[in-house]
């Protein structure tokens, strides 16, 4: 921790943090807005969905509630975390860790991507559902490692490593209780698509 950080507490890191949105430029909020965009879509899919099933009467297994809660967390972690790296960080990313991350979001995307249309075809999606799932889950400790490294030679600070934290909670919450659903057969899927 820097002398810096140890003077003021939490609150005022995180304020001189979310402030960096002033030195957005428009490029730095296109790719905000794409980014956190597209993960309130999917949450925004995700809970539609889920919506429509019990508005019908369906009844969830209770772990299938935890793939919004886990996009809901990833997504706040994001919004945080995405300021630093579109701003203070955004040279030291370049180096590396901006390579990672583009991993990260395919494997991640194509996770869910995958997870989907193995509803229809699981004995083929079924293997590559799980392996592009572990990549992203691999490449996330990846980025964590990355993110470690910078913290200790102080080109990083408390407030991005907490949102690192959230990031991590919220994407394998997300992702695993999204896979174990597909690995018992979706259960509520079949029922909930007839109101579709």
């Amino acid at each position: 921790m820097s002398a810096s950080e140890t003077q003021r507490n939490f609150l005022q890191d995180t304020w001189i943090y979310v402030s960096r949105f002033r030195l957005f430029s428009r490029e730095d909020w296109l790719v905000y807005f794409a980014w956190v965009g597209m993960m309130l879509g999917l949450l925004f899919g995700e809970v539609f969905f889920l919506a429509v099933g019990v508005a019908n009467g369906v009844v969830f297994p209770a772990y299938v509630w935890n793939v919004p809660i886990g996009t809901v967390v990833f997504i706040v972690a994001i919004a945080f975390d995405t300021i630093g790296h579109r701003t203070v960080y955004k040279e030291e990313l370049r180096k590396a860790e901006a390579l990672v991350h583009h991993i990260t979001i395919f494997a991640g995307v194509t996770s869910i991507l995958v997870l989907c249309l193995a509803y229809h075809h699981p004995d083929f999606f079924r293997i590559p559902a799980f392996v592009l799932t572990g990549l992203a889950v691999f490449y996330s400790v990846v980025d964590e490692a990355m993110h470690w490294r910078r913290y200790l030679i102080q080109k990083s600070d408390r407030v991005e490593m907490w949102s690192h934290f959230f990031i991590f909670l919220g994407h394998i919450t997300m992702s695993v209780s999204w896979c174990y659903w597909f690995a018992l057969g979706y259960p509520g899927v079949r029922e909930t698509l007839q109101y579709f």
